[in-house]
Formats: C-alpha cells, sequence, structure tokens
C-alpha cells in the first residue's frame, strides 16, 4: 500500500448516491462520506449499511442509542471532552449538542461537527467551573443522549487514586462486567488505559465502539486518559521513527505501515480529550502528537508517546536472532546494539520531560509519568514457554543511551513511571548508573492475558543480588535485562497465577506522606469482599 497521495486525493469526497433503503427505515438519497484509504474501517466507512454483520459489534443500533460514550478531562481551566458515535446515516445530522445542567434545568452551551472518519465530535470549554460536580448531556437527532457527570477538580484531596488498565485483547469474552464493578467500587479519580484498547488492526472504530460500550461506565462519572499503543494504530510493534512509513505491518524498520489518514483517526479518537499537546507540531505524513501534562489535583501527570519518535531496529544494528527486534544469542555486546543516533522518546519529549520536571505548578505535591510500556526487558519468556528471548526491541530497555536519557528525566521529576503493554505485571526499581539509583516503575496486568503472555523466569532460577524483598516471590532483587540495564525486581505476575496473570493497576499518591501504593488486583476478583486479594508481592508502598 502506497501513503504517497497528493494533497488533493487526500481530501473526503463524496459521492452522491441513491442507496437501498436500509435497516431503520431511513432512506439514503443524498451524499455518503469516502474514505481516503481502502481495506480499513470498512464496517464504518462509506455505504457501512450494506456491509454483512460482523463479529466485533453491530454498528446498526437504534437512532435513539447512536451516541456510544463520552471522555473528557479538565485541566488548565479547559474541559476537553469527546463525544463517540455510531456511524450516521447519510441524511441524518452531522453534529452533536453538549448540555449542562444548570439549576435543574439542561442548557445547551455548545456543539460541534462529527468526524465522518471515526464518527467523533469533540468540544472544548474555556473557563470552565472547576470546583463543582457538573452533569452533562450529549445530545444528537432527535432522541440519542448520553448523560454523565464532570467531575469538581480534587484539589483538596489527601489521596489521589488512578486505575490502569492495558492489552484489552480480544480472545477472551466480550464483557468487562467485574472490571467495570471493581473499578467502580474503589472509585479512583481518573481511569487511564496504556494502550492496546483495540485488537481489530484493520477496524479500529468497530473495535473502539466495543472498548466504550465495555468501559463506559468507569468514566462516565469520571476523567479518563487513553492512549493508543501498536495494536490500536494496526501493528503488532510499533517504532514510529518520527512519523515515516513503514515498508510491512511488522514495522521493524520503522514507522507507520497503514494510511496516515487512518493513524490519525485512532489517534484523534482516543486522544483528542486529553489536555492539548505541549509541543503540538505533527510528525512525518501529517500524523500528530498529544504529549502533555494533566493535573489533576495535587498530582502532574505528565502523558508521552514512547513509540512515536523511537527508532527501528532493522537495518541499524546487528541482528542478533530470526527477527531483527528479537536477539536470541546471549554472548552478543549488549553495547552493539545501542548505536549513535538512535531514538527513544525524541529530542521534542525529552525536552517537554525537561521543563516539566523542573516545574512548580501551584498545588502540585507529586508527579508520574504515563506511557505505553516499560524501560527496560523486564520479560524472558515470550508468548509460550519455550521462546526464551534474551532481549527484545520492543521493550524501552533499548536503546540503552534513549533509556538512560528518559529515566534521568523521570527520576528529576521525582515521578513513578506507569505503563502497560507487556501482559506481565511487574514493578520495577530502575537502575541509571547503579542498581536502584533510577525511579519506580510499575507495569500493570493485561486486561485479557490468554492471547500473548510473558514471564518474568531466569534461567538459572535464581534471586537476584542485593537484599531479600520481602515477598513470597522467588526471582526478585538486583539482575541485568538483556541489555545489560540495571533493574531491581521487586514483584511480578507470571501466568501461572490467578486469571493467568490477567488483571488491572490500581496507584494510590498519598500526597501528605508523598508515598505511592501500587496494589495489582486478578480480573476476576471481588474488591468489595473483605476476602479478596491481590496478586502475591502487592500492594507495594514507595518513596519516589
Amino acid at each position: 500500500m502506497k501513503n504517497n497521495f497528493t494533497a488533493l486525493s487526500l481530501l473526503i469526497l463524496t459521492l452522491a448516491a441513491c442507496q437501498p433503503k436500509p435497516e431503520g427505515g431511513i432512506e439514503t438519497t443524498k451524499e455518503y462520506t469516502v474514505a481516503p484509504f481502502t481495506g480499513l474501517d470498512s464496517i464504518a466507512i462509506n455505504d457501512w449499511w450494506n456491509r454483512k454483520p460482523n463479529h466485533i459489534i453491530d454498528v446498526k443500533v437504534a437512532r435513539d442509542s447512536v451516541i456510544a460514550f463520552g471522555a473528557y478531562t479538565v485541566a488548565n481551566n479547559t474541559l476537553k471532552l469527546t463525544a463517540q458515535l455510531f456511524p450516521l446515516y447519510p441524511d441524518e445530522p452531522k453534529f452533536v449538542l453538549l448540555d449542562i445542567k444548570e439549576g435543574g434545568e439542561w442548557k445547551e452551551i455548545q456543539r460541534q461537527p462529527v468526524h465522518e472518519l471515526g464518527w467523533s465530535a469533540h468540544f472544548r470549554v474555556e473557563n470552565w467551573n472547576k470546583t463543582e460536580n457538573m452533569a452533562y448531556r450529549l445530545r444528537h437527532g432527535e432522541a440519542a443522549t448520553f448523560e454523565g457527570t464532570i467531575r469538581k477538580l480534587p484539589v483538596d484531596k489527601q489521596e489521589i487514586v488512578i486505575a490502569a488498565l492495558s492489552c484489552n485483547s480480544n480472545k477472551g469474552p466480550k464483557d468487562r462486567d467485574t472490571y467495570v464493578k471493581n473499578i467502580n467500587a474503589l472509585d479512583p479519580d481518573v481511569v487511564f488505559f496504556a494502550g492496546d484498547q483495540s485488537y481489530h488492526h484493520r477496524e479500529h472504530t468497530a473495535a473502539w465502539l466495543l472498548f466504550g460500550r465495555q468501559f463506559r461506565e468507569t468514566f462516565r462519572h469520571r476523567p479518563m486518559i487513553a492512549i493508543p499503543d501498536d495494536h490500536d494504530i494496526g501493528q503488532g510493534n510499533l517504532w514510529g521513527e518520527g512519523g515515516k512509513q513503514a515498508t510491512s505491518m511488522a514495522g521493524n524498520d520503522g514507522g507507520y505501515f497503514f494510511h496516515p489518514e487512518y493513524v490519525k483517526m485512532v489517534e484523534r479518537c482516543q486522544t483528542a480529550h486529553l489536555p492539548d499537546p505541549v509541543d503540538p507540531d505533527p510528525v512525518l505524513q501529517g500524523i500528530g502528537v498529544y504529549f502533555t501534562s494533566y493535573q489533576l489535583g495535587p498530582v502532574d501527570f505528565a502523558i508521552i508517546e514512547d513509540r512515536k519518535f523511537k527508532s527501528g531496529p532493522k537495518g541499524k544494528i546487528p541482528q542478533q536472532g530470526p527477527r531483527p527486534d528479537h536477539i536470541i544469542n546471549p554472548d552478543y555486546d549488549p553495547a552493539s546494539v545501542d548505536v549513535p543516533g538512535l531514538k527513544l522518546l525524541g529530542d521534542r519529549q525529552l525536552n517537554f520531560l525537561d521543563s516539566w520536571a523542573d516545574e512548580n505548578k501551584e498545588g502540585v505535591i507529586m508527579k508520574a509519568v504515563l506511557s505505553q510500556t516499560g524501560f527496560c526487558g523486564g520479560a524472558h519468556v515470550h508468548g509460550d514457554s519455550t521462546n526464551r528471548l534474551h532481549a527484545d526491541m520492543d521493550s524501552n530497555g533499548w536503546p540503552q543511551t534513549g533509556r538512560k536519557r528518559a529515566l534521568e528525566k523521570i527520576k528529576k521529576a521525582n515521578a513513578v513511571h506507569i505503563a502497560g503493554d507487556q501482559h506481565l505485571a511487574t514493578v520495577i526499581k530502575h537502575g541509571i548508573e547503579a542498581h536502584g539509583d533510577g525511579p519506580w516503575a510499575f507495569v500493570v496486568p493485561a486486561i485479557v492475558n490468554n492471547y500473548y503472555s510473558r514471564w518474568w523466569w531466569p534461567k538459572d532460577e535464581k534471586p537476584g543480588s542485593g537484599a531479600a524483598i520481602d515477598n513470597d516471590l522467588p526471582w526478585t532483587g538486583n539482575y541485568l535485562d538483556g541489555f545489560d540495564n540495571k533493574i531491581t525486581m521487586h514483584a511480578y505476575v507470571n501466568p501461572g497465577s490467578q486469571d493467568f496473570g490477567a488483571g488491572f493497576g490500581l496507584i494510590r499518591f498519598n500526597t501528605a506522606a508523598r508515598e505511592v501504593t501500587f496494589e495489582c488486583w486478578p480480573g476476576t476478583a471481588d474488591v468489595t469482599s473483605p476476602d479478596a486479594g491481590q496478586f502475591t508481592g502487592w500492594p507495594i508502598t514507595v518513596k519516589p
């Protein structure tokens, strides 16, 4: 597939077509939008109503249910809110209304157009009253509504709580009722989805709608952060390399394989409600950026894109395994793959983290960095118990110089790092120059973990060096990962654990004590039960 379209051909074209009468009795004698790409998002584009039933989600919903969900954040006195819709028929209005409730009455405050690629509408309301809870309502057409609550900012709370999830594989059951029940019972201040909300590589809109239907009750009445990862944009792995075009879906030469308008659609649907990017210039192919900061009361979160600028390994380093990104040979020289000029976060994000670390915003007591994956090789076995890798370049343990620079910025901020992606929950204390001199990091478990599991399983099955860690896990302590990065493993959840290691993370920021507690819950736990237990090794309380 070639993406070198002219500017004119990237425009969304409209065709007048007299189509058959679709389900629901709506005539379709008007124009419909034709996407600038083919073979992607077919369930939700062009004359979508003529598609056969699919295995992801029925998009032919009743017209009073066409608003699937809303997602929002409030930062810098500005409300940003996304309304996600099911596909619209050509005759239907292409805008959404936003109402708030004042004095018991609904009041319309804004209307915004619907993007016909991805079917989302985006609201921005400045001078937002952040001191009160505010009921909101989204409206479309004559009957469709979605209601929720914009929470007041928790400026007076001593404990800020974030629920963190990732890897919403389609290999398990479609319902997420237990997750929703548990998260709402724990009542976090914000919900963070760290990536891979979709595993339907070519059908993001349908998969995003399914995700919203699964999890919308967790963020109907609280803010939500979502960041896309590799599967969301249609690749098994992603080394974005500043937005260049990849030559294959493997992506290991760097870049994005699918059409840039598809990538932009994914990022728009998932991230447009985040606070404004701090450095908004797009990368190659016009793909946008969303890295930013988000202050939630006394905690300031840096939201970064640890894939977008990262160099691809193919053709840049000596290959040490069957794939350019997998190192099998344990006797290779780790310095041989830390080639000068390779990027991890890229200069723009490093500059952002540097200035963010120095900032003293009013009311901020603690800081955290949110991203897709961890800054080390925190797994030994990948996929199944026979596939032992010495090092995996999909992790942010590589390139090592880029990892070191990123960890220096996070440590400078006295921040903890929270991520997902690995299908293996871990708590690691990073080492930069020596074991233990870097930041703490919590990689949360996968929502579903029977798709592609990973194990922390040292080949010699011996504990690491250093002081003993007080839990029942055998392989904790100081180690070197496959890139010779220094790490201290404090806890891990291998697939032999409850729920095959699937679950979610909960992070409590105690701003009075300046401590962070990492909790790791199995997916089928009942957190309301007095007998409910976390995975072995958790909870863990640390001082950043």
